[in-house]
């Protein structure tokens, strides 16, 4: 593949993506995305056979950001229980900083924050949509932060409660930045919890040692 066409079949990914954040990914056709790129629906076909092939790039975008991402803050990879193990040698600042870039990734870079929208409309449409939905900003981040606590606190029965209290108010967070004025106030908000929650969390893990 030459370094234009890579660059064409990005850009309509980007601009695939917009139409879907603002009219739904199914109210979106292939005509709505070749007007948006000023060529042809043909020429379009040339890259994309179709629109679900156009959504899979996407979703493969993602989850190449999402490992470049664990990659350049050097967060523990692997499966489930390599995770776990890694979490229980990661400095909690550490984890700080990356929730913070994570909530940046989702409502500031341009990509990832149509992909959300995207799929906040689609949700209730679609059961793959609902599926992708639960993945990337419901389920899916907060099993994996269970698994995070997991790693720092030793005691599974309590991971699950505390990764709630963790991410619930951060999700309730994403819905209000996008009809915020004042944005950076929210980002202020989340640092806020993140450090509360931080030296809460501290508390009761001494608190658990103590016990022992």
């Amino acid at each position: 593949m030459s370094i234009r066409e890579k660059n064409t079949k990005e850009r309509i990914l980007d601009e695939a993506l917009k139409l879907f954040a603002q009219s739904g990914y199914m109210g979106t056709s292939m005509n709505d995305i070749a007007d948006r790129m000023g060529v042809t629906k043909a020429a379009l076909y040339k890259h994309y056979k179709s629109k679900q092939e156009i959504l899979d790039s996407i979703v493969e975008k993602m989850n190449r950001m999402d490992q470049e991402r664990v990659k350049k803050y050097d967060m523990p990879e692997g499966n489930m229980k390599e995770v776990v193990e890694g979490y229980r040698s990661t400095a909690l600042d550490k984890i700080k900083e990356f929730t913070k870039v994570q909530f940046l990734h989702w409502t500031q870079e341009e990509f990832p924050c149509c992909f959300r929208k995207m799929l906040t409309l689609e949700q209730y449409r679609d059961p793959e949509m609902a599926k992708l939905y639960q993945n990337y900003l419901s389920g899916g981040p907060l099993a994996y932060i269970e698994n995070v606590f997991q790693g720092l606190t030793e005691h599974k029965e309590e991971a699950g409660q505390i990764a709630l209290e963790f991410y619930g108010p951060i999700f309730l967070l994403y819905s209000i930045y996008d009809g915020a004025e004042d944005k950076e106030r929210i980002i202020e908000l989340v640092e806020q919890h993140v450090n509360r929650f931080s030296e809460q969390f501290m508390d009761k893990k001494e608190g658990m040692a103590d016990a022992k």
